[in-house]
């Protein structure tokens, strides 16, 4: 390796951090640019690294469904941030949820001590000229205008935008426990969410008013595109008086333990730290303005005297057209030593994106190596997201989570009950061949 290449890396989140990572574990030298604190988006607030903006949760810790298995996947592929998850995880039933505070801290103390990487706080406005060390474009979906114009310049495309929202967080001493009780789904005893039960009459008078309430508008954003997979809870409201019921309200396997039975309906609660002083609205993702949201969301039986940690906002996201744009090394067709990771790929979600990092860090150190760049099985978890973001329509490209959907399709009959274990075996000793043959 020469001793002079180091790899620029642009943007600190998840899939910065991440590929910073697994570069320095390979003895490559990396220097991690983020804009923050000289400047924010318009979701960021902490001048910290791997920052989460959204949800606390990085979802399923089964390893029989796809984000369990992707997580598993990148464990065994040394994954700074999987690892950080569960050194700051807090409870959450078979889901993987973290205290925000303590994983960004932690994620930052790491980067910074490292003595192959070097942390360099200024906004970055122009992708770098082509040069002898590759460079890794890492700066999320909420990627600072200047530097999306000259992406855009660069691909000659123009660059694609949706809306994400994200969901409020509350204080749990606001709460009111005669009301709410504990339980995760299906469980037998008190479970890791809180549970707030509501009868017909309630969750009618509820969608009502939800359905009534201001919202914030758009302003100067246009061409609205919605992530399936995190609608705002207005939007699912709009879809149907039952939509949020079969939704994030859905009460099965949510036993009230005083009556025994479902509540018609259930607004879930879960941690958003260690010490449960915070909870957040799980799927209540809004772009409702503030005073409707406190208005609104105080109709919630055992919320109404609830106090806000942060209201939910609605932030812009760009991702590209990585089927037409990018190989499945994630190097850009045009400009080999240009790396693209994380959402602004075209991936959605925490894990997603960090794996995207992974997988560019890991390519980035080849290259650097005078190693050929490799691209994970068809098989895994982390081939059948490259797959999608390379193999995919573009012209019916959207951002995707990892999802059983994405991956290869059964040769033979597999009953149901057994495809998600079948799955994770396949994957799994897919991943062990290919890191053996590649030195991984």
């Amino acid at each position: 390796m020469d001793k002079q290449q180091t790899v620029t890396i642009i943007g600190g989140g998840l899939a910065g951090c991440e590929a910073a990572w697994q570069i320095a574990a390979r003895g490559g030298q990396v220097h991690l640019v983020d804009m923050k604190p000289l400047q924010f988006s318009p979701a960021h607030r902490s001048e910290k690294l791997g920052e989460l903006v959204c949800s606390n949760s990085l979802r399923s810790n089964d390893q029989t469904s796809a984000v369990g298995l992707l997580k598993e996947e990148m464990q065994r592929c040394n994954s700074l941030i999987i690892r950080t998850a569960y050194e700051t995880q807090v409870p959450a039933g078979k889901a993987l949820a973290v205290d925000r505070e303590k994983f960004s801290s932690r994620i930052t103390e790491i980067i910074a001590a490292h003595p192959l990487i070097k942390i360099d706080r200024r906004e970055v406005h122009e992708i770098p000229p082509p040069g002898d060390a590759p460079v890794i474009l890492a700066t999320g979906p909420l990627t600072s205008t200047p530097l999306a114009e000259s992406l855009a310049e660069l691909t000659g495309k123009k660059r694609l935008a949706f809306y994400d929202a994200i969901a409020p967080i509350v204080a749990a001493d606001s709460l009111n426990m005669d009301t709410i009780y504990c339980k995760s789904r299906y469980d037998d005893g008190p479970g890791d969410y809180l549970n707030c039960p509501m009868d017909k009459d309630t969750y009618l008078k509820f969608i009502d008013e939800l359905g009534k309430a201001e919202c914030m508008p758009l302003k100067d954003f246009e061409d609205v595109k919605y992530f399936e997979g995190c609608l705002p809870v207005e939007v699912m409201c709009s879809r149907g008086v039952e939509t949020l019921r079969f939704g994030p309200m859905k009460p099965v396997g949510l036993a009230d333990p005083k009556t025994g039975e479902e509540p018609y309906a259930v607004v879930q609660l879960r941690k958003e730290n260690q010490a449960g002083t915070t909870y957040n609205m799980v799927g209540f993702q809004t772009k409702l303005t503030y005073p409707e949201q406190e208005r609104i969301f105080r109709l919630i039986p055992g919320m109404e005297k609830v106090e806000f940690a942060r209201l939910g906002s609605i932030h812009r996201n760009t991702f590209v057209l990585s089927p037409e744009l990018l190989q499945p090394t994630l190097q850009f067709k045009i400009r080999s030593d240009l790396l693209l990771a994380g959402q602004l790929s075209g991936v959605e979600g925490y894990v997603e994106s960090a794996a995207m990092g992974l997988l560019a860090g890991i390519n980035a150190a080849r290259l650097i190596n005078n190693q050929p760049p490799v691209v994970p099985p068809r098989e895994t978890a982390l081939g059948s997201l490259i797959f999608h973001l390379t193999e995919s329509d573009p012209a019916r490209f959207q951002p995707s989570n990892i999802n059983f959907g994405l991956f290869p399709a059964w040769e033979k009959k597999i009953r149901k009950k057994f495809r998600g274990q079948e799955r994770a075996d396949r994957a799994l000793a897919a991943l062990e061949k290919w890191q053996l043959e590649n030195l991984l």
